[in-house]
């Protein structure tokens, strides 16, 4: 036994010598690499040299990283990014910030006006402005400088390169580079909300273009994580118990205003002339595209008695959810739930009229009158939402337009419209489509009446005047009309209305 085990001791012991020479070796070659300068720029013969070197551990590699600037006091210029729906120019039209202030992440630099909607743009460095490249009304292109600032220690510039080595695990002789985080793709606005909120972005669904993580996912992501904590729980948006949510025990009297402030009047010395720019340009983009478009009107009235004497009851229920209520969620749950039955009205056409897609969701727009020029926002997936949602939702938009803070993803998406000009005391109108979409409606004001009821009487009733435009390629009149019966049916009956509804 003593023989055997002097045998066995003797032919493990050169692989034992060996294995740990090979070790030494390792660790003294990768504190050579770490200690000795990497030359610079650097280059893939000198890898490969790096490599060669007898003794070397073959788990380092060297790559190129894009990463922070260390110098002190470097002006980095700060490029105005794309914000995206194909927008090239925006109008400055606020600064928040003057020359020699200092910024950090995330903070405010100024507000910009596309022709589609303001957006804030924030910092993405801790510094200093020290140049403002425009002034309030000025046009600045995408892609181009806004400001300069000059970065602090340690804040991020990804215009210059660095070097680091990968980290490579060694694991039975083979190696495996780990993998890099995945990239996210989202603005710096929605970064600072998931900052606010600690949200991990990795772990938030995208549902923009390419997965692009919008602010609605972010706030999504924390209202169902806020869901799912029993001892802290956030008002959903159409809550089931009214009791349990705390409000004001006292109403607003007065409405709030939706529609833009009167126009003072103002004389001119002279003629001014000034440039087409944000909402109106797009408007005129939109008009010329839709003039391009047949379009055949129909009119109808609607009955709204039963309606306007329920509304008082649903407007206190309302109110117990903090919600303000109109008419105008009930014409637009009437109007999804008819879209059901004639979904050729939620559709869009190419432009050259050879497809036509089926919409599956009804983000139906409404025309608002804002300080900023009329703009279309829409309530999405209005077929999901219940009339309590719709009216919550419709609180939000009418108070962003009226602040001029819709965002882009308010106003993208819309798959049919509606105007109300009955807002504003219009009864009839012609309403223009919005391309490429092939339907839209006006809605009048509620007129008290006289009607002859069934029994031959007169007697007074609550009028409202409907007006519809729609695309003539692809909609014809009796599509139209029957379409607009069966939004009249549930109004002129919301019993029937409220049987129907999913």
């Amino acid at each position: 036994m003593a023989l055997l085990l002097t045998h066995l001791s003797r032919r493990l012991q050169p692989t034992h010598s060996l294995q740990l020479a090979g070790r030494a070796l390792s660790r003294s070659s990768s504190a050579r690499l770490c200690s000795a300068p990497l030359p610079s720029p650097l280059c893939d013969e000198h890898s490969r040299r790096v490599c060669r070197r007898p003794g070397a551990a073959p788990a380092l590699a060297v790559r190129r990283l894009h990463t922070g600037d260390r110098r002190a006091g470097k002006v980095v210029p700060f490029l105005l990014s794309d914000i995206g729906e194909g927008i090239v120019e925006v109008v400055i039209k606020e600064w928040y910030v003057k020359e020699g202030d200092s910024v950090s992440q995330f903070d405010s630099l100024c507000e910009v006006q596309s022709d589609k909607a303001s957006v804030t743009i924030t910092s993405r460095y801790d510094g200093v402005v020290r140049k403002l490249y425009y002034s309030v009304d000025d046009m600045a292109r995408v892609g181009q400088p806004l400001v300069d600032i000059e970065s602090e220690p340690g804040s991020s510039d990804s215009e210059d390169e660095v070097q680091e080595r990968d980290a490579i695990a060694v694991v039975g002789g083979e190696h495996y580079v780990l993998p890099t985080p995945t990239k996210v793709l989202t603005t710096p606005a929605v970064r600072r909300i998931a900052m606010e909120n600690n949200v991990v972005l990795g772990e938030v669904r995208g549902t923009g273009k390419d997965g692009r993580i919008l602010k609605e996912d972010v706030l999504r992501y924390v209202q169902e994580k806020e869901k799912g904590k029993p001892p802290k729980e956030t008002a959903p948006a159409a809550p089931k118990k009214p009791a349990v949510q705390e409000v004001p025990k006292e109403a607003p009297k007065a409405p709030v205003e939706t529609v833009a402030p009167r126009a003072q009047t103002v004389l001119l010395a002279e003629d001014k002339t000034a440039p087409v720019s944000g909402f109106t340009k797009a408007m005129v983009k939109a008009m010329k595209l839709s003039m391009t478009v047949p379009h055949f009107g129909y009119c109808d009235e609607i009955e709204m008695t039963t309606l306007v004497n329920l509304r008082p009851a649903l407007k206190k229920s309302a109110e117990a959810f903090g919600v303000k209520f109109s008419y105008m969620p009930v014409i637009i749950k009437a109007c999804s739930m008819a879209l059901l039955q004639y979904p050729v009205l939620n559709a869009s056409v190419d432009a050259a009229c050879e497809n036509i897609t089926y919409k599956a969701s009804h983000n139906i727009g409404i025309a608002m009158d804002t300080p900023n020029g009329l703009v279309v926002p829409n309530v999405k997936q209005v077929q999901n939402l219940t009339v309590l949602e719709v009216a919550q939702e419709l609180n939000r938009l009418q108070a962003l337009g009226a602040r001029g803070q819709l965002t882009a993803a308010d106003l993208a998406g819309g798959t049919f419209s509606l105007s109300n000009i009955g807002a504003i005391g219009g009864t009839y109108a012609k309403p223009v489509i919005v391309p490429p979409e092939v339907a839209i409606g006006a809605i009048g004001r509620i007129q008290k009446l006289p009607r002859f009821a069934a029994d031959g009487s007169v007697v007074a009733a609550h009028v409202m005047q409907v007006s519809w435009s729609a695309d003539h390629r692809v909609i014809d009149g009796a599509t139209m009309a029957r379409f607009s019966n069966v939004m009249k049916a549930f109004l002129e009956q919301p019993a029937a209305m409220l049987l129907q509804m999913k």
